[in-house]
């Protein structure tokens, strides 16, 4: 299988990267920054241990919109029941997890740890580049 038709060849790497203890106000300038859907959360060791996505962020920003107030930090408001995928792992994998799940970013790992990021729309355009 060619590197095209695979997590490595359509996933995503720089994105941000967020820290349980890092501030929420923090964590939702750095999605807006990158223009993300999703970040993972690692721990010190780069292991994913959460995914903060722009759903997560709307109960901080309408609460700081109403009281001028940004309170908690990333671990408050990720969703610690993250799905990963491996990045040597089949895009058409990928897809059948895409299908089956309602997420539309998912953290990338090799041996456990961070690695990228993948979108739904990345695999679909890897999916119809290959046919």
């Amino acid at each position: 299988m060619t590197e095209a038709l695979t997590v490595r060849g359509v996933m995503v790497s720089g994105g941000p990267v967020l820290s349980p203890g890092d501030p929420i106000r923090r964590a939702v300038a750095a999605l807006v920054e990158a223009g993300a859907q999703a970040a993972a959360v690692v721990e010190a060791d780069g292991r994913v241990c959460g995914i903060l996505t722009e759903k997560d962020c709307f109960r901080p920003a309408l609460h700081a919109s109403y009281y001028q107030e940004w309170r908690g930090t990333v671990a408050d408001h990720m969703s610690p029941e993250v799905v990963t995928i491996e990045v040597d792992e089949d895009v058409v994998r990928a897809a059948e997890m895409f299908l089956d799940l309602p997420h539309r970013t998912l953290p990338v790992v090799e041996a456990g740890r961070l690695v990228g990021m993948l979108g739904r729309a990345a695999v679909m355009a890897a999916l119809y580049g290959s046919g």
